[in-house]
């Protein structure tokens, strides 16, 4: 039967019983209330009168003739169409299983036999009134209250066509959260909830009107950004991702941080809203394998990178650095000398200003060298340790994240431990372990060993890890101090060491640098070497650079950072030099590094030149990377000084210039003696030429002395490996450092960026090579190759006798 209208419509329900009498019953009662009733007797019946019009709400039984109700409720929500209408069971099955089956099936409510008919009433009208929707059919999530991933979904097959037609193209970003697994597993459902709500509050409070913020299928994030250029796109993610890591998440009292992951891709280059989701998610996978904060663009290698890899070929591969090597020499020496040749002949000398460039840039540097040095011998000292306060503990929380590649540090790692659970700081110290390894090894039980027996100490394993960067930005997530220190794994600190880090702390400072100091020296003269050469940089040069550029760098270890600041930081792994490219950021945003001489922490040197190569190959490239990227940006940047601004402009530019001026000595002389008719006919004895000559050289023995003077104790004490750094240098080191400066530029140029860990064992470090990065030793990366080490002599002043005319 189908009831009139009245007065008072609230609508149509289509009730479906076999039972004429509860039809009746329930027919009566809802059109007392004002409802519109049309009724079937069965499941397939109920289908013809949904064919002919859609009710408001369907009220059925389950069992009937032809087609029992589970059925029909099966095939409602197979029908789009009808996938949404509410409907309510009333029957006489009132077992608990009936119940689950029914309501699993798709039903809105299950109301058993007998019933109260105003009860029933008041329940369809609540599915009147607020009817329930399939969670993939609203428009707005209810978790976060963004857009649903249906809407979303649609949204951006929309916003995908409208690039397409219009040739403006928008961008689909994908964020994440690291940290989503490790909260679940500690908070639960209902604090991942409480993240999921949050997040959505910062990206509501960055989307304009223009812009949807949304959930993803898969639960991320999604956001749509129409006409955007890419430009745009990254420095809004960018900002959107380091705003989300500087915020500390409330979790039920709980402050918790975490690493946002961002990847996206442009929307005119994809054939669909679900390859447009595919695409941005590969590009935040590689996010996921950086933890550094950067938004990440889809490149179509990502898709590809799972496909197996090409089998190297060794020939090429051994033939590849003594291409490089000589290709340099081609570069800096012999194409120079045939230009120098064909001016000539053209009738342009050219050669006097090459001469006064070299003879400038070696005076340049001899100076610079100097004014370190000198500035070096007072250098600058932390405040007084505090007093406590009000009978509290006067010194903060402390962390150390130890970073390590296990396979290659296994042997020194647990001495590493052992050494930091000694340092001697009045407050809490949490010393982490963060490390990688691609198989089991036996030290790992030890470490667990360790972990359970010292409450201080944690192990984590970061799988899939491939860097430093990613080891130290997988530790941030569990870091409890107020300040961090990171260090390698072969980096023994000196007692006092976060004491006199908290010192600069207290005073103002955001990073500290400290001084490592070689342990291994009596393993090789290499390493005798090396020990000289990191007292020269980190006793003298870097003290002195930061009193005369009014800036320090963090050098990779043996670094103290506010915890803060590095979380917004982070430490980018796509960097071969990650630890220099995040202190020039902070340098740049107006964050200020020391450098400490007298924050030790004792570490393991290169033994062989092969290693010593590998090392400084890796450093020096990074440091080309990191000149590229900063440069230009610091030189232009009105938040720094002049004299910051020019300490960019010394430390990124020149030393990247300097090693290719140094060798143009050799063309010089080549192009004079061969005009001169021989080198014999070369004067060699102008004054210009003695007088820079003398200059230069006294610089090496000058810089030694200086490194002597302020160097550790314990390496003081060994004075003959000083005077072997003099006759190692002088012989051929110096050169050996500017080659690997040269070929770095050109591997770079190459996009080489297969590298070999830094070997290392307990005592020697002298472990096996190859596997994965695992070390930056900063500061130390640029300084072996520093324009102020060493300079070479600078060329004869060009004099001959046979053509007077022609000199200089």
């Amino acid at each position: 039967m189908t009831g009139r209208a009245v007065a008072d419509d609230r609508g149509a329900v289509l009730v479906v019983d076999d039972d004429e009498m509860i039809v009746g019953l329930v027919a009566q009662g809802l059109l007392a209330a004002g409802y519109r009733v049309t009724t079937a007797s069965s499941g397939a019946e109920a289908l013809e009168r949904l064919a002919e019009a859609v009710p408001d709400v369907v009220v059925s039984d389950v069992n009937m003739p032809d087609m029992d109700g589970f059925t029909l409720v099966q095939r409602l929500r197979e029908d789009s169409r009808l996938r949404s209408l509410p409907l309510l069971f009333l029957t006489s099955r009132a077992e608990a299983a009936d119940v689950v089956s029914g309501m699993r099936l798709g039903a809105d409510d299950y109301i058993t036999k007998p019933f109260d008919l105003p009860v029933l009433v008041a329940r369809v009208d609540a599915k009147r009134l607020r009817p329930p929707l399939p969670a993939d059919r609203l428009q707005t999530d209810r978790r976060t209250g963004l857009a649903s991933s249906a809407t979303f979904m649609d949204e951006l097959d929309r916003e995908r066509e409208r690039a397409l037609r219009s040739g403006r193209s928008g961008h689909l970003a994908l964020l994440g959260l690291n940290e989503s697994g490790s909260i679940r597993a500690r908070f639960g459902e209902r604090g991942v909830d409480e993240v999921l709500r949050q997040v959505a509050d910062v990206l509501g409070a960055v989307v304009t009107p223009l812009e949807t913020a949304g959930r993803t299928p898969d639960g991320g994030f999604g956001l749509l950004l129409p006409e955007t250029s890419s430009d745009d796109v990254r420095d809004l993610l960018q900002g959107l991702s380091e705003r989300l890591a500087g915020r500390r998440l409330d979790i039920e009292g709980s402050k918790v941080s975490v690493t946002p992951l961002v990847g996206y891709v442009p929307l005119d280059a994809v054939q669909s809203a679900k390859q447009a989701v595919e695409q941005a998610g590969a590009a935040l996978e590689h996010a996921q394998m950086h933890l550094d904060l950067r938004p990440i663009a889809y490149r179509p290698e990502m898709l590809a990178e799972a496909a197996a890899p090409r089998q190297p070929r060794p020939l090429l591969e051994r033939l590849r650095t003594p291409f490089q090597v000589a290709l340099t020499f081609v570069i800096g020496i012999v194409l120079p000398y045939f230009v120098y040749l064909l001016a000539d002949r053209a009738g342009f000398d050219i050669t006097p200003f090459a001469y006064l460039v070299v003879v400038f840039s070696l005076l340049v540097t001899g100076i610079a060298i100097w004014v370190e040095g000198l500035l070096a011998l007072n250098p600058a000292q932390p405040p007084p340790a505090p007093e406590e306060q009000d009978g509290g503990p006067a010194y903060p929380p402390a962390s150390a994240v130890i970073a390590a590649y296990l396979p290659n540090e296994a042997a020194t790692v647990l001495e590493t431990v052992e050494a930091f659970l000694r340092v001697n700081y009045p407050g809490d110290l949490q010393v982490v372990l963060a490390y990688n390894s691609p198989v089991p090894l036996p030290v790992e039980r030890v470490l667990g060993e360790l972990a359970q027996r010292e409450t201080r100490f944690t192990l984590l394993k970061v799988e899939g890890s491939t860097s430093k960067a990613q080891n130290v930005n997988a530790a941030l997530q569990i870091v409890t101090g107020e300040f961090t220190g990171v260090f390698d794994a072969d980096h023994l600190p000196a007692a006092d060491s976060f004491v006199r880090a908290y010192r600069w702390m207290a005073d103002g400072y955001d990073v500290v640098q400290g001084h490592p100091v070689v342990r291994n020296g009596d393993a090789s003269w290499v390493a005798r070497t090396v020990a000289v050469e990191f007292e020269m940089i980190y006793a003298v040069s870097h003290p002195g650079r930061a009193k005369l550029h009014q800036f320090g760098i963090f050098g990779g270890s043996n670094g103290y950072w506010r915890t803060q600041l590095l979380r917004e930081t982070r430490f980018r792994g796509s960097m071969l030099t990650e630890d220099i490219d995040s202190a020039l950021r902070v340098v740049e945003a107006g964050y200020r590094i020391g450098s400490d001489p007298y924050l030790i922490s004792r570490e393991l040197a290169p033994t062989t030149l092969q290693a010593l190569w590998d090392q400084r190959m890796r450093w020096a490239q990074g440091w080309f990377q990191v000149s590229l990227g900063h440069l230009f940006g610091a030189l232009r940047n009105p938040g720094l000084t002049p004299r910051q601004r020019f300490g960019f402009f010394f430390l990124l530019g020149w030393r990247e210039v300097y090693p290719w001026l140094s060798v143009q000595m050799f063309p010089l002389i080549a192009f004079y003696a061969h005009r001169a008719g021989g080198p014999q006919h070369l004067d060699w004895f102008v004054p210009v030429f003695v007088l820079t000559t003398i200059f230069t050289l006294s610089v090496g023995p000058w810089q030694t002395l200086f490194a002597y003077r302020q160097a550790d104790p314990e390496i003081r004490a060994r004075t003959a490996w000083f005077w072997l750094y003099l006759v190692v240098a002088s012989v051929f080191y110096t050169e050996y450092k500017n080659v690997i400066a040269r070929v770095a530029q050109v591997k770079q140029a190459m996009r080489e960026k297969a590298w070999k860990v830094t070997p290392r064992a307990a005592g020697t470090g002298g472990a096996p090579e190859g596997g994965l990065t695992a070390q930056a030793v900063g500061p130390a990366a640029n300084d072996p190759e520093h324009p102020a080490d060493e300079p070479l002599v600078p060329p004869p002043l060009p004099h001959h006798t046979t053509s007077p005319s022609r000199t200089s």
